[in-house]
């Protein structure tokens, strides 16, 4: 069973904190959810991830503020800069000893590049390797909604004004029977060919519980953020991406500019999936999981020190693991 416990920060917030394995693993994955979801969106990875590597690894997901059940935040505080904060000082109180490989979805992933841009020493000190999961380093640039440009710009004009008067209602939250009403919406985004029910119930209860504050309040530095010069310094560590080809939120050319950022990232492009590939595409995320990790564990010591040999993760091949497959 995972341990739950809250890690407070300098500004009174309270984060709910999830955590399996180990406290002295060689290895910890830390796991970023994305905006307006929580840490339960990577339950199909948590499992593969225990089974495949046990006690050479331990994994962390945490709810971010103001969304979960973590609390809320004061309004100057709902930026992606905030959230970079926020990940050094969970690490600091979490897994403050070993290797570190940092896994974020959408919101997530800019999470993890603000962190890299705004504590430089902090990350190189830290970390070994990077998955990115439906997300961008550009902002809004290459987001469409899967329609034509002029009408993505009419979308985001009334996005953006709708996310202002959010961000205004504090710690309120929307009312459910309102999500389960524009739940064709919510999977449309959010979804591509297929969408098991259970998953889109998993989203909408994510939603529900994070506040008007937050769903409103981070839109503006979502779009606005550009961290491509900031991933470019990153490119001796092992990494991969991966994008659906119905991601209307994050489209490909998003996964491919993190690429060609990072020459060594593995990118994988799903057919059919959408944005949540976590839910959709599980197999293909936990296969890059498991190569990012594989490459780290392998040359992490008992004390997570880089080591010529150490035990292969329980049921890897060994040469699979070194090999990221």
């Amino acid at each position: 069973m995972p341990e739950r416990f809250e890690v407070g920060m300098p500004d009174g917030v309270r984060l709910h904190v999830e955590t399996t394995g180990p406290v002295d693993a060689p290895v910890t994955a830390v796991l970023l959810h994305g905006w307006t979801l929580d840490g339960r969106s990577w339950h199909r990875q948590l499992a593969a991830l225990t089974s495949s590597f046990g006690d050479a690894v331990r994994v962390v997901t945490y709810d971010a503020r103001g969304h979960g059940r973590s609390s809320c935040m004061p309004l100057l505080t709902a930026t992606l800069a905030q959230l970079g904060d926020d990940l050094a000082a969970v690490l600091d109180a979490v897994a403050p000893s070993g290797r570190v490989v940092l896994v974020g979805h959408s919101m997530g992933g800019m999470t993890i590049m603000e962190y890299a841009h705004r504590h430089r020493a902090h990350f190189a000190a830290r970390t070994a390797g990077l998955v990115f999961v439906s997300t961008t380093a550009e902002g809004h640039t290459h987001t469409v909604y899967g329609l034509s440009p002029r009408i993505a710009r009419l979308i985001r004009l009334a996005e953006t004004t709708g996310a202002g008067v959010l961000a205004r209602c504090g710690s309120w939250r929307a009312p459910r029977a309102l999500l389960n009403a524009l739940q064709p919406s919510i999977r449309w985004m959010l979804f591509g060919d297929r969408c098991d029910p259970s998953d889109i119930r998993l989203v909408t209860s994510a939603v529900a519980r994070a506040s008007l504050r937050s769903i409103g309040g981070f839109r503006a530095s979502i779009g606005a953020q550009h961290r491509l010069d900031t991933l470019t310094a990153l490119g001796h560590l092992p990494a991969a991406a991966l994008v659906g080809d119905r991601d209307r939120l994050t489209p490909p050319p998003c996964a491919e500019s993190i690429a060609a950022a990072l020459p060594a990232t593995e990118l994988t492009v799903c057919p059919g999936a959408g944005h949540m590939l976590m839910l959709e595409r599980p197999d293909e995320v936990n296969a890059a999981l498991t190569g990012v990790l594989g490459q780290v564990v392998a040359r992490s010591g008992p004390h997570g020190r880089d080591a010529s040999a150490t035990p292969s993760p329980r049921g890897l091949d060994a040469g699979a693991v070194a090999a990221g497959r």
